[in-house]
């Protein structure tokens, strides 16, 4: 009787590791079904809007107005967000600074901090977290309303009418808010140091010329430009694939954030440790 419980024990333990096994091989195949499928949707898009301005098929009607959306839905957000960042960073920077005598660095760390990191990723989780759920509820809603169906079977391109248009207006509004967090981050941090008397501002200055690079710049713009193309894929990627009426459409919005927030870390780092070994840091 013991040997028959212990029998029944080791069965379901074993069935229910079977069970787990199960399901993360069915969440790893469906990971990559989904990485395969955005992958071919930024390829698409990527070869319609490309083709559409040359032949002059573009939809520029809907790229403007969804670049006027984008900028209006997420300009006072990263505004607002910029502003605590440059304010966190000049604080805590200054205070380590304060303790070691180097207090004329402070600059250099908003040129490096401010200009590598975070205005590019600032404006990318503005473009996931705001603009990116807009339009994966946007085209969910489309989506589960049968107009993508009915696009297609009047002959037209959803990726070329829809997806395209969004994705030139996420890349250039990408770019330009990470404009807008380095100027109100630097701007602020320079506020705050500077009319604290911490540091003169000629010596802030200094640090920031001394530390700063051309290339600083062109990467920001670089990583804006890859980071809105990869949100906004993304979230055209779940509208797309929206089932289930409004909770279908609800949970895209959901996984459409959290994914794009996860890649988008996961790019960053790569890209960063990519520049910081073929760029060396100029010291003076």
């Amino acid at each position: 009787m013991v040997r028959e419980q212990e029998l029944d024990v080791v069965a379901s333990a074993v069935a229910g590791a079977r069970g787990v096994v199960d399901i993360l091989v069915d969440h790893a195949k469906t990971g990559v079904n989904t990485a395969g499928e955005i992958v071919v949707l930024a390829w698409d898009a990527t070869v319609a809007a490309s083709t559409g301005i040359v032949r002059g098929q573009f939809s520029w009607d809907e790229f403007f107005l969804q670049a006027w959306f984008m900028t209006r839905v997420s300009l006072l957000p990263t505004v607002l967000v910029s502003i605590p960042f440059g304010v966190i960073v000049s604080v805590q920077v200054g205070g380590v600074a304060s303790q070691i005598g180097a207090n004329s660095f402070i600059g250099a760390v908003n040129a490096i901090g401010v200009m590598r990191q975070a205005a590019p990723l600032v404006a990318a989780i503005m473009i996931a977290g705001v603009v990116g759920a807009a339009v994966t509820a946007d085209l969910g809603a489309r989506t589960v309303r049968e107009e993508i169906d009915a696009l297609m079977v009047m002959g037209i391109s959803p990726v070329q009418r829809l997806v395209a248009p969004r994705l030139v207006a996420a890349v250039i509004v990408g770019v330009c808010l990470s404009a807008v967090v380095a100027t109100t981050a630097i701007m602020t941090g320079y506020a705050l140091v500077v009319g604290s008397g911490a540091v003169s501002s000629g010596t802030y200055l200094g640090a920031f010329i001394s530390f700063g690079q051309s290339l600083d710049l062109v990467m920001a713009v670089l990583k804006s430009a890859i980071f809105g193309f990869i949100a906004v894929m993304v979230a055209a990627h779940k509208g797309l694939h929206a089932r289930g009426g409004p909770k279908g459409v609800a949970d895209a919005v959901n996984q459409s954030v959290v994914l794009s927030v996860i890649l988008l870390a996961l790019v960053n780092v790569g890209i960063t440790q990519i520049y910081v070994m073929l760029v060396p840091q100029r010291l003076v």
